[in-house]
C-alpha cells in the first residue's frame, strides 16, 4: 500500500510544555502566598493589588487557565498528531492557540490585582477578555476538528472522544456564564440576577472542572498511561461506558453546590441525584486507568513517570468518590463554607491534574529532545516532594474543616450556641493554616525540582523539530469491511457525528436545567419591599466586588437552627432579585453577611476597615486603609445604573439623573454618624487642617471610597423585616 510522509509539529508542544511549567510555578507561588496571608494577614498590607481578596481569583486563574490549560493543550497536539497520523490542520491556527491563550493569561494577570473582576468563580475576568477566550478556544477546536477530518487513522481512539467533549462543553458553557452587559471596556454586569446568576454560575462551575479539569486529562490519561506503561488500555467497552455516561450525567450535577440555598428544591434534588450517579462511570474510568498497568506494576516501583500517574489516578478516583458524597445533603449541610471543600479540591488539582501534568511532562520532554531524561533520581524526589506536601495541605484542611462544622453548630443546655463568636473558631484552626502552608511550599518545591531537571534534560539533547512520520491515507471502505461492525465503531469513523452526538448528551441536562429558571415567570417569587440598591449602595456593592470580599464572606444564610441564631433570619430567594451578579459565596473565612445591616454601627464598620484587629481581636483579614484615603469615583454611576436597566433593574429616569445628589445625601448623612465618634471626629479634623496647611488635596469623608461600602454593608438583609426571629428559628429547625 502507497504511503505519504509527513511532518508531526513538535513545536508548539514545546512551547506549551515551557509555558505549562513557567505559569504552574507563578500560580503555585501565588497560591502559597495566599496560605501565608492566613497566617501573617498584614503581610501586603497597604498594597491593595497583594491583597487576599485580589490575589485569591487570580491563583484560581492561573492554576487552572494557565497551569493547567496549557498542559491540556501541550497534551493534546501531541497525542492527536500521533492518534490521527496528520500533522495539525493549520499551524496559523496552533500558533494562534499558543500565543493568544498566553495574552489572556497576562491579561488576567494585570486586570484581576487591579480589582477589575466579575467576581464570578472561575469566570472572573472581565468581558473583553471573555471574548477573546472565546475566539482562542474556537481556533482549537477548529484545528482539531479539521485535523480529525484530514487523518490516516480510520477510527477515533477513545482520548479523542473526550478531547471533543472538552472543546463543544466548555464553548457552551462559557458563552452562556459569559453573557453580561458592559458599562466600560473593564467593567460589566452580569445578564443574570440573584437565582438564575447562581444556578447559570454553578452549572458553568462545577462543569468547567468537569469538562476543564477532568474530561480532557481523561483523554490523556487513556494516551499517556498506555505509552508510559507500554500496555494496551483494559477494556475498550469501558471507555466507552465511561465516555458517554460522565458526559451526560456531569452536566446536571451543578446545582449541588446550591443545596440548602434560595435555589427552588427541585433543582437542588436534580443536582443531588445525577451527583450520586457520577460515582459509577467516574470510578469506571479509575479503574480503566488503574487496570491499564496490570502486569507493569514492577515498572511502576522503579518509573517515577508512571508513580505519578498512578497518584494522579487514585487521586481522581477519591475526588469523585468524596464529590458525589458531598452532594448529599445531609454531608452537604456539614461541609460546606468549610475548609473541607478547599481540601476536595486541592486533592483534585494537586494530586489529578497536576501529578498527571508531571508524569505526562517527563515523559514527553526526553523525546521532544531526543534524550534521556537528565535525573530519574530528581524526578522521584519530585515525586515524594509533591506527594508528602499533598498530604500535609489536604489533611489540615480536613480537620480544619470538621473542626469548623462543629464549632460553628453547638449549642449549650440552655440552647444557646456554644461558640457564639465566630472569632473562637477561627484561632482553633490556625495551627492547621500553618500546615497546610508547610504542605504547599514542599509542592511547589517538587515544582522546582522538576524545573531544574527539564532544563538539564532539555540542554542535553538536540532542538526540537518537526518529526518525520509515515502513514498510508484513507481510503474508501466497503460494506463488505463493515459487515458485522458496532454502532460505536461506526461512529468512530465519523468525528462530525461524533461531535454533534456529544454535544446533545450535554445540552440535555442544561436546558432542563437552566431554561426553566430564565423562562418561567415565578420561579422566583417577588418581594414588594426589595428596591435596587441606591447609587451609593451601588458603587459599594462594586467596590466589594473589586476587593473581592465574596472570597472569604457568604451572603447566604441556610435554613439551619444554627445560622438563624448566629446571623438572622435565613435567605429568601426574592431578595436577590437585583443582584447582577450574586454574591453567596461558597467559603466561610469570615462570618455570613447577608444580615449584617445595621448589626454595627457606621464608625464600628470604618474601623473594622482601617484595622480589623482593633475590632475583631483574633481576626486574620487585612486591612483596607486605601478605602478610606481614596476618593470614591462617580463619574459612571449613571451609566452603571442605565446598563442594569436593561436586565430587569427597574432605576426610573428621575432616579438616574438625581444619582450624585442621591449620592452626596447618603453619604452626609454616614459622614455624619462617624463625625458622633469623638476619636474619629478629631482624627478626621487634624488631618484636614494638615492638609489645608501643606497645600495638599483633601477629599471629604462624604466622597470617599470608605462611604460608599458602609452604605452597601449597612442595607444588607434590610429589605425585610421578622419580627419574631425566634419563632421563625423554630419553624426552621
Amino acid at each position: 500500500m502507497q504511503t505519504e510522509q509527513f511532518y508531526y509539529d513538535n513545536k508548539i508542544v514545546r512551547k506549551f510544555i515551557n509555558a505549562t511549567i513557567f505559569w504552574g510555578i507563578i500560580g503555585m507561588a501565588v497560591g502559597l502566598l495566599l496560605a501565608f496571608l492566613f497566617l501573617f494577614p498584614n503581610l501586603t498590607e497597604d498594597i491593595p493589588w497583594l491583597s487576599f481578596g485580589r490575589l485569591r481569583p487570580l491563583h484560581t486563574n492561573a492554576v487552572i487557565f494557565a497551569f493547567v490549560g496549557n498542559a491540556i493543550f501541550a497534551g493534546v497536539y501531541y497525542s492527536t498528531q500521533r492518534l490521527l497520523k496528520a500533522r495539525m490542520w493549520s499551524d496559523f491556527l496552533s500558533n494562534l492557540n499558543f500565543w493568544g491563550w498566553q495574552a489572556i493569561i497576562v491579561a488576567a494577570a494585570i486586570t484581576l490585582p487591579l480589582g477589575y473582576t466579575t467576581t464570578k468563580e472561575y469566570a472572573e475576568l472581565e468581558w473583553p477578555i471573555d471574548i477573546a477566550i472565546a475566539i482562542v478556544w474556537v481556533a482549537f477546536g477548529v484545528n482539531l476538528i479539521m485535523t480529525m477530518i484530514k487523518r490516516r487513522q480510520r477510527h477515533l481512539y477513545v482520548a479523542i472522544w473526550f478531547y471533543l467533549a472538552t472543546f463543544v462543553t466548555v464553548a457552551v458553557l462559557h458563552i452562556v456564564n459569559s453573557i453580561e452587559i458592559p458599562v466600560t471596556m473593564l467593567k460589566s454586569y452580569s445578564a443574570y440576577s440573584g437565582v438564575q446568576d447562581a444556578l447559570v454560575q454553578w452549572w458553568y462551575g462545577h462543569n468547567a472542572v468537569a469538562f476543564f479539569l477532568t474530561t480532557p486529562f481523561l483523554g490523556l490519561m487513556y494516551y499517556f498511561v498506555p505509552k508510559a506503561a507500554n500496555r494496551p488500555v483494559y477494556s475498550y467497552r469501558l471507555s466507552i461506558i465511561h465516555f458517554w455516561s460522565l458526559i451526560f450525567i456531569y452536566i446536571w450535577a451543578g446545582p449541588h453546590h446550591l443545596l440548602y440555598t434560595a435555589l427552588p428544591e427541585w433543582g437542588q434534588n436534580l443536582g443531588v441525584a445525577f451527583s450520586v450517579m457520577l460515582i459509577a462511570p467516574s470510578w469506571g474510568g479509575m479503574i480503566n486507568g488503574l487496570l491499564t498497568l496490570r502486569g507493569a506494576w514492577d515498572k511502576v516501583r522503579v518509573d517515577p513517570v508512571l508513580k505519578f500517574m498512578v497518584v494522579a489516578i487514585t487521586g481522581y478516583g477519591m475526588a469523585t468518590f468524596e464529590g458525589p458524597m458531598l452532594s448529599l445533603k445531609n454531608v452537604n449541610a456539614i461541609a460546606h463554607y468549610t475548609d473541607w471543600i478547599i481540601a476536595h479540591v486541592h486533592v483534585g488539582a494537586l494530586a489529578w491534574n497536576g501529578f498527571l501534568t508531571f508524569g505526562m511532562i517527563y515523559w514527553l520532554v526526553p523525546r521532544l529532545f531526543k534524550t534521556k531524561l537528565f535525573s530519574v533520581k530528581l524526578a522521584n524526589a519530585h515525586f515524594w516532594l509533591g506527594t508528602l506536601g499533598i498530604i500535609l495541605y489536604a489533611l489540615p484542611m480536613y480537620v480544619a474543616g470538621f473542626t469548623q462544622a462543629s464549632m460553628w453548630n453547638q449549642f449549650d443546655p440552655d440552647g444557646r450556641l456554644t461558640y457564639g463568636n465566630f472569632l473562637e473558631t477561627v484561632t482553633q484552626i490556625m495551627p492547621m493554616y500553618t500546615m497546610r502552608a508547610i504542605g504547599g511550599s514542599m509542592y511547589i518545591l517538587g515544582a522546582f525540582v522538576m524545573l531544574y531537571n527539564v532544563y538539564k534534560t532539555s540542554r542535553s539533547g538536540s532542538k526540537v523539530t518537526d518529526e518525520l512520520a509515515e502513514a498510508a491515507p484513507l481510503t474508501r471502505i466497503t460494506k463488505k469491511q463493515t459487515a458485522g461492525e458496532g454502532w460505536h465503531s461506526w461512529l468512530e469513523r465519523r468525528p462530525i457525528k461524533l461531535t454533534i452526538y456529544s454535544t446533545i448528551a450535554i445540552l440535555i441536562g442544561g436546558i432542563v436545567q437552566i431554561v426553566p429558571s430564565l423562562l418561567v415567570d415565578d420561579y422566583v417569587p417577588r418581594i414588594a419591599s426589595v428596591k435596587p440598591y441606591t447609587p451609593l449602595e451601588l458603587e459599594g456593592r462594586d467596590l466589594y466586588i473589586r476587593e473581592g470580599c465574596v472570597s472569604c464572606h457568604s451572603q447566604m444564610i441556610r435554613p439551619f437552627r444554627s445560622e438563624i441564631e448566629r446571623y438572622g433570619e435565613y435567605s429568601k430567594s426574592g431578595e436577590f432579585v437585583y443582584d447582577h451578579p450574586f454574591l453567596w459565596g461558597s467559603k466561610r473565612t469570615g462570618p455570613d453577611l447577608h444580615r449584617v445591616g445595621g448589626k454595627y454601627s457606621d464608625s464600628w464598620h470604618f474601623n473594622h476597615m482601617y484595622d480589623p484587629q482593633s475590632t475583631s481581636p483574633g481576626s486574620i483579614m487585612p486591612s483596607y486603609r486605601w478605602l478610606i484615603s481614596s476618593e470614591l469615583d462617580k463619574s459612571k454611576t449613571e451609566r452603571k445604573m442605565r446598563a442594569l436597566t436593561k436586565v430587569g433593574v427597574p432605576y426610573t429616569d428621575e432616579e438616574i439623573e438625581n444619582a450624585q445628589q442621591s449620592m452626596a445625601e447618603q453619604g452626609a448623612a454616614i459622614e455624619q454618624n462617624l463625625y458622633s465618634d469623638p476619636d474619629f471626629a478629631n482624627s478626621y479634623e487634624a488631618d484636614k487642617q494638615y492638609a489645608q496647611e501643606n497645600g495638599l488635596d483633601f477629599v471629604e469623608m462624604r466622597d470617599r471610597e470608605i462611604v460608599a461600602l458602609i452604605a452597601y454593608l449597612q442595607r444588607l438583609g434590610t429589605d425585610i423585616k421578622v419580627e419574631n426571629v425566634e419563632n421563625a428559628s423554630a419553624q426552621n429547625d
